[in-house]
């Protein structure tokens, strides 16, 4: 059967008029169609399979909140790591201004040699653990074909996921033995910047302690001095004369009022007493909170798991025990080992140079591969 020059010419028309009416039907801006499609991707995804689940459908509902929170943690990451430097700042700045010469003015020798050791130690351990926690890379797994073993594949980035390995929705990638992304580094926690992050919590907090304590008089001297200005200033300026005092010509003629002194505290003053009752409040309050974050992690530590790793072994403890069966993280060496194997400790003197003092070597292994159960017995000297 032949075609027809018009027929033909129809068939054309017809063609090209499909998608001016297409475009016609979609006259809504980009941005729109582009969310409407994907709120129908979400409703699609809730009858996909039989697979489809109660924690399938939380995910689903809830991802548009997951995103806008992992956008606002991603754009608040250098404001957090700003606001780190200049509170930091700030206390350095009044210790050094403030407190130091009064310690030189107070303090005996040895005092003095005590607090200037062991406060610029501290400062020392925290300004490189936060230095090299925030610049230091999690560790990523490989991208390209290789031969390492992994345990499944990511369903974002497409790419095998090694054993201990998670996705980050805030950084877009998948991090080496993954403990969580921390807003106040701007970074995320994983296999090669967890000690340093440890580390800068563990000294942080004990700098927070320290000045806490040693601060507590001064604190209180400040708080009672800032007290008497404020009586001091609701007090009248005058004291009233009445009576034999004006006949005996106490005061000039028209005048009531005897004139006290002026306050025996100036501006400068009193900004060093509020000075002091910032530092304490602030090294007091982060001490603690601060405090209570490094000690969980340390029981973590202790345990051989990660933040995410303590849900996903919650679950299995669970799973199993319904079934009469106990779970065991294979990645539990023992409390010590598990201590030696975050801390890079291979041999004794190592507690000096890679604990005690700061230190930026690697931790063990590469985070693609880990063994299991390796130690029978303690084979790291202590």
């Amino acid at each position: 059967m032949r075609w027809c020059p018009s027929s033909a010419l129809h068939l054309l028309r017809c063609v090209r008029l499909r998608p001016c009416i297409r475009r016609g039907k979609n006259s809504l801006p980009l941005w729109i169609r582009e969310i409407w499609a994907y709120m129908r991707l979400l409703v699609q995804s809730l009858y996909f399979n039989s697979l489809t689940d109660s924690d399938v459908v939380f995910d689903s509902v809830f991802e548009p909140v997951f995103l806008t929170v992992d956008y606002v943690t991603r754009w608040f990451g250098s404001v957090f790591v700003s606001l780190v430097v200049i509170l930091t700042s700030s206390i350095l700045a009044i210790a050094y201004l403030i407190l130091l010469p009064m310690v030189l003015q107070t303090y005996s020798p040895a005092w003095i040699a005590w607090h200037l050791c062991y406060g610029h130690w501290n400062l020392v351990m925290i300004v490189f653990h936060y230095y090299k926690a925030t610049k230091t890379s999690p560790g990523y797994p490989p991208t390209v074909k290789n031969d390492s073993p992994f345990v499944s594949v990511c369903k974002k980035c497409i790419i095998p996921k090694p054993a201990r390995t998670h996705h980050c929705g805030i950084c877009n990638r998948c991090i080496l033995k993954m403990d969580h992304h921390c807003p106040w580094l701007n970074n995320c926690v994983g296999h090669l910047n967890h000690r340093y992050f440890f580390n800068f919590c563990l000294f942080l907090s004990l700098g927070c302690i320290y000045c806490s304590i040693s601060g507590r008089n001064l604190f209180l001297d400040a708080y009672n001095a800032i007290e008497r200005f404020k009586h001091l200033d609701v007090e009248k300026p005058g004291v009233p004369v009445t009576g034999m005092g004006v006949l005996i010509g106490l005061l000039p003629p028209g005048q009531t009022n005897y004139q006290t002194a002026a306050p025996p505290y100036t501006f400068k003053e009193k900004m060093v007493h509020k000075s002091i009752i910032y530092m304490w409040v602030l090294t007091s309050t982060v001490g603690v909170a601060l405090g209570a974050l490094t000690f969980w992690h340390a029981v973590l530590i202790s345990r051989g798991e990660t933040s995410i790793e303590r849900h996903i072994n919650s679950k299995e403890t669970s799973r199993l025990a319904k079934r009469g069966r106990v779970y065991r993280n294979p990645f539990n060496y023992g409390r010590l080992n598990n201590w030696k194997v975050f801390l890079g400790v291979e041999k004794r003197s190592h507690w000096l140079t890679r604990v005690i003092l700061p230190s930026g070597h690697a931790p063990p292994g590469d985070g693609l591969k880990w063994d299991i159960f390796p130690f029978k017995k303690d084979s790291i000297p202590v």
